[in-house]
């Protein structure tokens, strides 16, 4: 018995670790930029691909969930409209809920399927089944570039009158003390009034 228990143990240690175990389930955090009024996610291939899912599908789900218009481009996806790293992270979080995880074992070791024209989520670790449920279109109006609470990195372009460093980021003024002209700095929005915001630096980053 021992010599068949140590035999089994070395063929367990052999097995290949799945794939979809939880440790190495990682998906990648949504990296953005500005271009004009649109929204670039540069790493929505990398994001798609640890999905193990289709990019145009996982972009239709995006565009819906905010409502507006974009594009896949290369490596990258476009949204028409000003979307913060939060907003898009949400939203991938939600489609992994949807389109990924096993509701009955919660591994991501899934796949899409069609039966009888209905979109089922297959697991291949436990076997389990489900159907996709139809989501309905939301018309959600993009929200503004900054927000109350959140944190972004800003380049201060002048100086107030009372010495506070100023950056301009698509509509807002933000104000962050103690700062200089050509600082990069992180800065937490404290509160927004109208175009002006008020901020306070969280990390120095340098100059430019």
């Amino acid at each position: 018995m021992e010599d068949y228990m140590k035999g089994l143990e070395r063929a367990m240690s052999r097995l290949p670790a799945s794939r979809g175990t939880e440790d190495r389930f990682v998906i990648p955090p949504p990296k953005i930029f500005y271009e004009g009024k649109t929204t670039v996610l540069e790493n929505f291939a990398g994001i798609a691909d640890a999905l193990n899912r289709d990019p145009d599908h996982l972009m239709k789900f995006i565009l819906q969930e905010m409502g507006t218009a974009g594009k896949i481009e290369g490596q990258h996806a476009v949204f028409q409209g000003r979307f913060t790293e939060q907003n898009l992270e949400r939203h991938i979080d939600s489609y992994v809920q949807e389109y990924v995880i096993c509701s009955e074992c919660h591994r991501p070791d899934t796949q899409l399927i069609r039966s009888d024209r209905v979109l089922m989520l297959k697991c291949e670790a436990c076997g389990a089944h489900r159907p996709v449920r139809k989501r309905k279109t939301k018309t959600v109006v993009p929200k503004d570039v900054i927000e109350e609470g959140e944190t972004y990195e800003l380049r201060i372009d002048s100086v107030g009158r009372k010495g506070d460093g100023i950056a301009r980021v698509d509509k807002f003024m933000i104000f962050v003390p103690g700062t200089a002209k050509g600082d990069i700095v992180r800065a937490k929005i404290k509160k927004i009034s109208g175009t002006l915001a008020f901020s306070e630096v969280v990390e120095r980053k340098g100059s430019a």
